[in-house]
């Protein structure tokens, strides 16, 4: 028996190539596509590449090429209905078993989509074919172009229209029911269209099936703006998003996306050109909403009405999503000005103003921070009490625990920056005074002086091996890919310089040539080999000794960051002898001793 194929197409869809290889091949992001040694074949330089775009790895050493059921059965040695169990979960898809329930619910699900199909094109052609003009103004008179209205497939459910009956040639009665589109009036004993005299917005699914429908009134008695769908069998709210179908086709040239409250403001974007844009259905975001935008979009940015009741029902968003919050994954939060929504925003401000106003979005620790601190009396030691709780326990609820200490400690730091009478007094666990915020004295010593901090130099000293012996690195690339360097700057130029050994333009480099490069990563380069301490030493060295040199600082930056969580763990524990820290104290000063 066969898989339907929606089922197998929306795990595609709901998994990138990237993901699923790279839990077996470690890859390297190049340009559009990653790339990374052949599981395939044994190998040094790569050649192994995925297309997260167009859905397919392929290995140019051994001609392999596939999907991610392909992978799973060439490198796992799955069957191909294992694969498709293993990656259905990895989806957070039910299993498709080919059991008598299985097939029912999939032929009634072809009968749902065709039913609700058979429904918005019906309505799209009432409103484009001028039968319902009073419809097609309002759209235009909010500015909603033609081109957009055949876009999202708008439509209009007109009053008298009688499309129940049209339905019933094709369909049972309990199949039309089961749609959600019509309900029965008790009182009259008729079914009625319950979108009646409403604009229609067909929601669709990730691979482009109608699912639910969302109706817009255009009378100002009607009792509700907008409504939706009622749940079915086939549509949950909390798991779908208006507009992933298409947005989800931006994934390969934007890591972020926009999630906004209504169809309009959808609509309004995506005719401005900003297409990497969704919206959540008139629900809080839900954990499987977060998912599915995820799966898609690393930064989606959550914007937010600016009146009050708007910012707190943002609080309220930010404190249900930060547990959720993944090492690779974030949200970030946009305010607009009071009174205004994305809708209204663009039409009467335009694109270039909506694009330099996003700037402003704010990563969701620092938003919930600034809203709890807005409370917060630093004079009343019973409000600042009430501020850390709040802050800890926050932190405590975390799914992620490695992240989770790392927004406490950072939460500390700012905390205690409040208090600065109180973190002045000598810590009996020292003898000398400690450096606090190194990363900061760091950035103030580079605008001010040309001195460096130990792990700057050092890290200088790892940049200048590799661009000054391309052969070497080319051979060894996973030793500076693996490197987490202490600034953003400096981790982007060793991309820069990774896609630098990468490049087929380049392969016959020995020593990185500066011109290659753009003013920025010039003034870098010139940083390096005018600062790093090992050019003194590094002169006339074999390969295996220029490695040995590498490996050697890479282990002392490692001892500095051993150093580094020390020294908050001291301060912690100095402040509030808790057993569990100290603990993980010793643990930290056990393991530098033995380094």
């Amino acid at each position: 028996m066969k898989y339907p194929k929606e089922y197998l197409d929306e795990i595609k869809l709901r998994l990138k190539v990237s993901k699923v290889v790279g839990q077996s091949v470690k890859l390297k992001k190049r340009g559009k596509e990653f790339v990374g040694l052949s599981p395939f074949s044994n190998e040094k330089t790569p050649s192994f590449t995925v297309n997260d775009e167009k859905g397919f790895y392929h290995c140019f050493s051994s001609a392999e090429h596939g999907n991610i059921f392909d992978f799973l059965m060439k490198v796992k040695s799955y069957k191909f209905g294992e694969a498709v169990r293993a990656l259905a979960s990895d989806a957070g898809m039910p299993p498709f078993r080919f059991t008598k329930l299985d097939v029912e619910r999939e032929d009634r699900w072809k009968i749902y989509k065709t039913i609700l199909e058979k429904y918005s094109d019906f309505c799209h052609e009432e409103l484009i074919s001028g039968k319902n003009p009073v419809a097609l103004n309002y759209l235009l008179n909010r500015k909603i172009s033609k081109k957009e209205i055949n876009f999202f497939k708008i439509g209009y459910a007109a009053e008298n229209k009688n499309f129940y009956e049209i339905l019933k040639r094709d369909f049972e009665e309990k199949q039309i029911i089961e749609s959600g589109i019509y309900y029965l009036d008790e009182r009259k004993k008729k079914y009625v269209d319950r979108f009646r005299n409403r604009i229609i917005f067909p929601v669709k699914s990730i691979n482009g099936s109608v699912l639910a429908l969302g109706g817009r009134t255009i009378s100002k008695n009607s009792f509700a703006k907008y409504i939706n769908s009622p749940e079915t069998e086939f549509y949950k709210k909390g798991n779908n998003l208006y507009n992933i179908n298409s947005a989800k086709e931006l994934r390969s040239k934007n890591e972020e996306a926009f999630i906004v409250e209504g169809y309009m403001d959808v609509v309004n974007l995506h005719k401005f050109g900003i297409e990497n844009v969704v919206a959540n259905l008139g629900t809080a975001l839900t954990e499987r909403q977060l998912d599915l935008i995820w799966s898609f979009f690393k930064n989606p940015i959550i914007c937010l009405d600016g009146d009050i009741s708007g910012k707190k029902a943002a609080l309220r968003a930010a404190e249900k999503l930060f547990p959720l919050i993944k090492p690779e994954s974030n949200i970030y939060f946009l305010t607009l000005p009071e009174n205004l929504d994305p809708d209204s925003y663009i039409n009467e401000k335009g694109k270039e103003s909506f694009i330099k106003f996003t700037e402003s979005k704010i990563e969701i620790h620092d938003f919930i921070w600034n809203s709890y601190y807005q409370d917060v009396d630093n004079n009343n030691p019973h409000s600042l009490t009430i501020f850390e709780k709040k802050i800890k326990s926050l932190c405590g609820s975390l799914k992620d625990k490695t992240l989770a200490k790392y927004f406490l400690d950072s939460f500390i730091s700012r905390i205690n920056a409040l208090t600065p009478n109180l973190n002045s007094k000598k810590n009996y666990f020292y003898k000398f005074k400690k450096t606090l915020n190194p990363l900061q004295q760091t950035k103030d010593s580079y605008k001010q002086s040309n001195q460096f901090e130990e792990i700057d130099l050092k890290e200088f000293s790892i940049l200048f091996l590799v661009i000054n012996n391309l052969d070497i690195f080319r051979k060894n690339i996973e030793l500076i890919s693996e490197i987490n360097f202490s600034q953003k700057k400096i981790n982007n130029f060793k991309k820069e310089i990774i896609n630098y050994l990468l490049s087929e333009k380049f392969f016959d480099r020995k020593i990185i040539n500066i011109e290659d490069f753009e003013l920025q990563s010039k003034e870098m380069i010139n940083l390096i080999n005018t600062n790093a301490p090992v050019k003194i030493i590094y002169k006339n060295k074999n390969e295996s000794e220029i490695v040995s040199i590498f490996n050697e600082i890479v282990d002392e930056i490692k001892k500095i960051d051993l150093q580094k969580q020390i020294d908050s763990l001291e301060d912690k524990v100095s402040i509030n002898l808790d057993e569990t820290q100290y603990s993980e104290l010793l643990s930290l000063r056990n393991q530098l001793k033995g380094r």
